[in-house]
């Protein structure tokens, strides 16, 4: 992918226990998502009990006003919670040299499967199973690998669940991936969004590489973007924090058809409750509720008019 980005690592000491918190206060300044520990084994051991939260800004969008407003909600989140361990959190920055990402990945990143979904560097043409969907991805920037935990429960949702046809929507879709892999796994189209105005370029980008740019759309912006859509989706896929889905499920619900299935990821397992609710609330019937280590992935469908009750979810 040839997005011509630099990137500034934002780079945070805290406590465990606390980390989500910092990464949902970054998150505010870089929506791209978070990374969780050393960014390499080289890196400095990280101090006992502490843990490392890491966001990346564009070059362009990395300001002393941006530095300064981190800082400042930085600063604010031991008298917003009560908790004298985080008083004094600051953030450093590092420049990312070019190869960081452009090149350093291909040292380290390997073709992986999930399913029979094979997701390979752009050019590998190796045999395959005669089932199997090959699904060209260079990582880039801050958008990963899609090795997350998250992410490759989301495309085993996607193989799972998605019909030849299918119209999809990725809210919060950053790299473009699962979108991509439902319409090459069969869907008609997907449309993903995302609020960093840096994800579109990688996100079209690998449409391109997969050869579906006139099949897939992504756009900047939020949840107004479901606003513009005439029609609802056949399918749904929300990979974001938990508060986020909490806050955004009533949106999320009119979006998708009657009939329409939905796979909610992204969600720690101290905040699956919370989701849980959110879900018990609206229309939507839960299927069941997959656990991976600490990440939680909620699937189900919108029920049919003529569907009466709400089955009991099993657990993951």
């Amino acid at each position: 992918m040839n997005a011509a980005v630099h990137w500034v690592e934002v780079r945070v000491l805290a406590p465990e226990g606390w980390l989500d918190l910092v990464a949902q206060t970054l998150a505010a300044h870089a929506p791209g998502g978070a990374a969780f520990g050393r960014s390499s084994l080289a890196a400095d051991p990280l101090p006992e009990g502490g843990g490392c939260v890491r966001v990346f800004l564009a070059d362009r969008d990395d300001s002393p006003a941006r530095r300064a407003a981190i800082a400042h909600d930085l600063l604010g989140l031991a008298e917003a919670t009560g908790a004298s361990e985080l008083a004094g959190l600051r953030a450093e920055f590092r420049p990312l040299p070019p190869e960081d990402y452009a090149i350093s990945w291909k040292k380290t990143w390997k073709p992986f499967r999930v399913g029979r979904l094979c997701v390979v560097p752009p050019g590998d043409e190796r045999r395959l199973r005669p089932s199997d969907v090959r699904l060209f991805l260079e990582p880039g920037g801050a958008f990963g690998s899609g090795r997350h935990g998250t992410t490759r429960e989301c495309l085993r949702v996607a193989q799972e669940r998605t019909a030849r046809g299918d119209r999809i929507l990725d809210a919060g879709s950053g790299s473009g991936i699962l979108a991509v892999a439902c319409v090459r796994l069969g869907a008609a189209r997907a449309l993903g969004f995302d609020l960093d105005p840096n994800a579109r370029p990688y996100a079209e980008a690998l449409a391109r590489e997969n050869g579906l740019a006139s099949r897939c759309e992504f756009r900047t912006g939020g949840f107004e973007v479901l606003e513009r859509e005439p029609e609802p989706f056949d399918g749904l896929l929300a990979n974001l924090y938990a508060d986020v889905l909490c806050a955004e499920l009533p949106r999320l619900e009119g979006a998708l058809r009657p009939g329409g299935w939905f796979a909610l990821s992204g969600c720690e397992s101290r905040h699956a409750p919370r989701v849980l609710e959110a879900i018990s609330r609206s229309s939507w019937v839960l299927d069941e509720m997959r656990v991976g280590g600490r990440w939680h992935t909620f699937v189900g469908t919108r029920p049919r008019a003529d569907f009466d009750c709400k089955p009991r979810a099993s657990g993951g």
